[in-house]
């Protein structure tokens, strides 16, 4: 595989305990986003095997959320994440692709002195629809503070909608690796998709 060494960045992977304002945290973040969506995208790799389809349409991923929705049976809201599954793959893409980041998690976040410091780990990077980047909204972000990420981004419903799904995905996808093998990992993926779909019902 292809890789590269390029110059030491100071700063402690994100945890709440060291973000000291997290409305700020997530004013900075977006505002990277921001910039990033901004960058010239010609000749950027698509959405592929390299970086899992991140970027891709979500249509790609029916099938396996429909089974998931279904496996994990009383685990989770299975009608409200129906409705959030539909909602995302209701809400085309149009827009002209832009740079997406692929990973926006707080393992590739770093903080100094309580502010984001730096993004890193760009390995799933590619040029498409960058509505995969809001999954941090409800992974990380709660409350007031993924508000203020969503009106930095300025992500329409749209765009927050494909991110809901794409989140959704992404954790049924984990919940039900972790059912069987991690119980720790599956109480906090639950807590990710309760935020997910609350979040879906108090914009309905």
């Amino acid at each position: 595989m292809q890789w590269s060494v390029y110059r030491w960045l100071d700063g402690d992977h994100a945890t709440a305990g060291r973000v000291t304002d997290p409305g700020q945290f997530a004013a900075d973040l977006a505002d990277f986003l921001a910039a990033l969506y901004q960058v010239d995208p010609a000749g950027g790799p698509p959405p592929g095997q390299h970086n899992f389809f991140r970027g891709g349409p979500l249509t790609m991923n029916d099938s396996e959320a429909r089974a998931a929705i279904s496996a994990l049976g009383s685990e989770i809201d299975d009608v409200r994440a129906a409705e959030v599954w539909e909602a995302a793959i209701s809400a085309s893409w149009h827009d002209p692709p832009a740079w997406l980041h692929g990973d926006v998690s707080p393992e590739n976040l770093l903080v100094r002195d309580g502010r984001l410091s730096a993004v890193i780990d760009f390995g799933c990077s590619a040029v498409g629809d960058p509505a995969c980047d809001t999954d941090i909204a409800w992974t990380f972000l709660a409350g007031q503070s993924r508000q203020v990420f969503r009106n930095r981004l300025a992500a329409d419903e749209a765009t927050w909608a494909r991110g809901r799904g794409w989140s959704l995905w992404k954790a049924m996808i984990v919940l039900l690796r972790a059912l069987k093998d991690d119980p720790a990992d599956a109480i906090e993926t639950k807590r990710v998709i309760r935020e997910i779909l609350a979040d879906h019902e108090n914009a309905a």
